[in-house]
């Protein structure tokens, strides 16, 4: 059984950095692309980025562009966002997303199968 469980959420200024975690367990990290979305109140759920499953590739919102940072970390079998300068348009629920299938490139929304259940992320001006 496929889970994931992000952590790290929470309260910060504009201007502070925060580092979301998601840990993955039921299957080997190493062979999935992975991705990261997120929902404001009354929007839809939005793209942040995508991760190949080599690492090789990474796509990146506008909106995240020079501010945000994926990675992830196999012998934890964990993937990060590191968010730096933060805004408050940057408050929603951050979910981290697994590709539905193995050696994917991340690219596409319709592509991630397995998601966690979100973390609260609310930036103050």
């Amino acid at each position: 059984q496929v889970q994931l469980d992000e952590s790290g959420g929470g309260l910060v200024q504009a201007g502070d950095s925060l580092r979301l975690s998601c840990v993955v367990s039921g299957r080997p990290l190493s062979r999935f692309a992975m991705g990261w979305f997120r929902q404001a109140p009354g929007k839809e759920r939005e793209f942040v980025v995508g991760m190949s499953w080599s690492d090789q590739r990474k796509y990146y919102a506008e909106s995240g562009k020079g501010r945000l940072t994926t990675s992830r970390d196999k012998t934890k079998n964990t993937v990060y966002l590191q968010m730096n300068s933060m805004k408050p348009e940057d408050t929603a629920v951050y979910y981290c997303a697994s590709d539905k299938n193995p050696y994917g490139l991340g690219l596409r929304a319709a592509d991630f199968g397995f998601w966690g259940q979100g973390t609260q992320v609310t930036v103050s001006s």
